[in-house]
């Protein structure tokens, strides 16, 4: 089973997940720019952290077999912070970046005016960057925050079809998939999907444009929950083919959007050390 993690947050996850999710059978993974948990004060810490998206973690992940893109933007709740606003002035230089595969996360997370405007400003950048958008739908008022969003985006320029909506569940998904957009749903241990609410879902909704993601980030959440879909859809009676289009050929259809999904990895030898410590360290 090849596995393609569609969002997932490896920055805060440690090298022994790297290892179980390869063991597990994932081969690539995007990480979208999220909160971090405690708010950032200022655009140089969205400069730092950017950064290590676009270089430290792609060169962790190879060292594990993982290909590993992202996407970048001011994500929705800090979109409500004045301190972080002038980040969106930032994106330009980021979103021309080879590893950049889409926008994203963008969205609503309290469906304030601030979140309006970061999310009209940022499909505006996706269009005009020729990249797809992720995103990100509120954990409050799902149905609400849909609707709000699609609204959004049809008075855009960026497409319908070039939009992955995040965080569905069956409350959304219907009205996510009759607009056209991809459809993203997130699996975790309590909360969100879980493994045989996803394969029904799948057996109403059918599997196109469908991906499935951990999600895994600082909380409760478990890396392995792509392979725990795909193990819950062949006990369902989903065949090998069924789960490879859902848990692969699906999320590199959508970042392949971007024109920059490249997934072959470089070969590293992890047993390698650097002055006795036990990841290697990227150039400067």
């Amino acid at each position: 089973m090849r596995i393609f993690d569609p969002h997932i947050h490896m920055t805060s996850r440690t090298t022994d997940d790297y290892e179980a999710m390869y063991e597990a059978g994932v081969r690539a993974v995007v990480e979208p720019a999220f909160w971090l948990g405690q708010p950032r004060t200022s655009p140089a810490s969205f400069v730092d952290y950017f950064d290590s998206l676009l270089g430290w973690e792609p060169f962790r992940a190879a060292q594990y077999g993982i290909a590993h893109h992202c996407t970048i933007a001011l994500n929705p709740k800090e979109a409500n912070d004045p301190r972080c606003t002038p980040v969106l002035d930032l994106l330009p230089r980021y979103l021309v970046k080879d590893n950049v595969v889409a926008v994203g996360e963008i969205g609503y997370d309290s469906m304030t005016p601030a979140e309006d405007t970061a999310l009209a400003t940022q499909l505006q950048l996706a269009a005009d960057h020729e990249l797809p958008a992720l995103v990100h739908t509120p954990h409050r008022d799902k149905l609400a925050g849909l609707r709000r969003t699609l609204d959004v985006v049809r008075e855009s320029e960026l497409p319908l079809e070039r939009v992955l909506i995040d965080h569905l569940n069956e409350t959304t998904v219907k009205e996510a998939k009759d607009a056209g957009c991809w459809l993203g749903f997130s699996v975790y241990p309590d909360t969100k999907m879980d493994e045989d609410r996803m394969v029904a879902i799948l057996h109403t909704h059918g599997l196109e444009k469908v991906l499935v993601n951990s999600a895994a980030d600082w909380g409760k959440s478990d890396p392995l929950k792509t392979r725990k879909v795909g193990d819950a859809m062949l006990d369902a009676g989903f065949s090998d083919d069924d789960v490879d289009q859902v848990l692969w050929r699906n999320p590199v259809a959508f970042y392949g959007l971007s024109g920059r999904l490249a997934l072959d990895v470089t070969d590293t030898d992890v047993t390698d050390t650097h002055e006795g410590n036990s990841i290697l360290r990227g150039g400067a």
